[in-house]
This record gives C-alpha cells, sequence and structure tokens, in this order.
C-alpha cells in the first residue's frame, strides 16, 4: 500500500511540475499584431513616439507582467538617420525570451549593443514604470522589449516618487 501511495504522490508532482512549466513558458503569451505603429521611436525634437517603417514583424506580450513584451522586426531605415532622429538609450538590457520564441537572443542582442547595435527609447512609460525600448543594427535588423526605468525601479521597491519622476496612476496609488 505504501508503494501506491508514494507512486500517486510522484506522479502527481510530475504533472502538477508539468503544469506550472507549461504556465511560465507558453500559457500567458499571446502574438502581438503588427500595425502601422507596431514599432515606434521617440523623436529628439518632439519627444514623442513616432511609428517607423518595418516588415516581418514577430511579436509577444502577456498581460501576466509589463516586461514579457518582445519583438523582432526589420526596417530599411538606416542607423544614421534613426541616431539624428531618435533618442539613444544607454545601458538598454534585453530581458531573455521564451525558448520557443526564437527570433529573439537576448545575450547575443545584449552583447551586440556594445559593437554594432544601438538602443533607442521606443515609448517611454509604456506603462508607469515600463519603458519600450528598440535595438537596431547595421543591416535593418530590428529587437524592442520592455524594461523598468529608473522610476519604476524606486516606485516598485516601494518607495515613494522621486521628484523628477511623472506622478503614479491613480489606479496604482
Amino acid at each position: 500500500m505504501a508503494r501506491v501511495v508514494i507512486v500517486a504522490m510522484l506522479l502527481s508532482a510530475a504533472v502538477l511540475g508539468g503544469v506550472l512549466y507549461y504556465q511560465q513558458v507558453y500559457a500567458y503569451y499571446d502574438e502581438v499584431q503588427a500595425d502601422a505603429d507596431a514599432v515606434m521611436l521617440t523623436s529628439v525634437s518632439t519627444g514623442e513616439a513616432e511609428p517607423i517603417v518595418v516588415q516581418n514583424f514577430e511579436g509577444i506580450d502577456a498581460i501576466s507582467s509589463p516586461l514579457r513584451y518582445r519583438a523582432c522586426f526589420e526596417t530599411t531605415l538606416s542607423q544614421a538617420m534613426l541616431t539624428e532622429t531618435f533618442v539613444i538609450v544607454e545601458n538598454a538590457e534585453p530581458r531573455v525570451a521564451p525558448g520557443w520564441f526564437d527570433c529573439f537572443d537576448a545575450v547575443q542582442i545584449g552583447a551586440d549593443l556594445r559593437t554594432e547595435a544601438i538602443a533607442f527609447m521606443g515609448i517611454e512609460n509604456v506603462q508607469y514604470g515600463i519603458d519600450r525600448i528598440v535595438a537596431i543594427y547595421p543591416d535593418g535588423r530590428g529587437y524592442a522589449w520592455h524594461q523598468i526605468n529608473a522610476c519604476g525601479e524606486v516606485v516598485f521597491d516601494g518607495n515613494p516618487v522621486p521628484e523628477d519622476c511623472p506622478p503614479l496612476p491613480e489606479s496604482t496609488q
């Protein structure tokens, strides 16, 4: 009888572990549809996010976390034109995507940001404390992800909003 109980416990643990793994890696992600505003960059002159021309867009997002957004695309715009027109971001750190979203390699993008790729501000505070960052390569490959900004780091740690940050939205207070 004890063996039956032990086997049942092991099987139920394996099944529950599999369900938990599936939920973390696959369940909450949805495909992001490309539209005219699929990729936006913040203009140096206006401070507003403006759409850029992209093709072959692939994107994923999840409502379970604002940091789960990832996108891959191509653009015909040159890095030279982009650097003169849009806000460059220093110290961008791509977030690892699920293994099945194979167009996005965060480790490689992160290494390339030190050599050939350039990170731009996509949309600042796409959600309070979260910025959309866009990296563009010289050959037109592009990648986008969300990362926590300086205001988000402070507020998400439970500290008061710093003076140089926008006020918290009503729904988060």
